[in-house]
């Protein structure tokens, strides 16, 4: 059970400092994702050839920037839940906020660019799901 439920003017509230933490949390899971995809090239470049040639230097360098990306990327789904958000999905921006509706919990989701809160699904259902308010 939450501790906390929101009602949809909790979290609009919420929107202004929920897009700017997620804004940084979507643009470092596309880099990350990004740098992820660079290195798995150049690993199966590797393994095709047999082991070889690695250049140190870049590949010490990717593998520190996806460190700090992993970094940023946790401590923007930690703002979010410190929030009283539930990350859903950094690629796309969603957050989930418990919410009583009707006696029923169920969240109210928001994505990324959305200026109000306006949808909501069940608990054992998700973003596919949503419903207006």
């Amino acid at each position: 059970m939450a501790e906390r439920y929101f009602t949809p003017d909790e979290v609009a509230a919420l929107i202004p400092a929920l897009s700017g933490v997620m804004e940084g949390v979507m643009r470092a899971h596309a880099e990350a994702t990004e740098t992820r995809a660079r290195l798995g090239a150049e690993r199966e470049r590797i393994a095709q050839a047999g082991g070889g040639v690695v250049d140190r230097v870049a590949w010490r360098a990717a593998t520190e920037r996806m460190a700090r990306l992993t970094e940023r990327i946790q401590a923007g789904l930690a703002e979010i839940t410190r929030l009283g958000g539930v990350p859903k999905d950094p690629g796309l921006g969603l957050v989930d906020f418990p919410c009583l509706r009707q006696g029923r919990v169920v969240n109210l989701c928001w994505r990324h660019g959305e200026r109000a809160v306006r949808w909501w699904h069940g608990l054992d259902e998700g973003y596919a799901a949503r419903k207006p308010l």
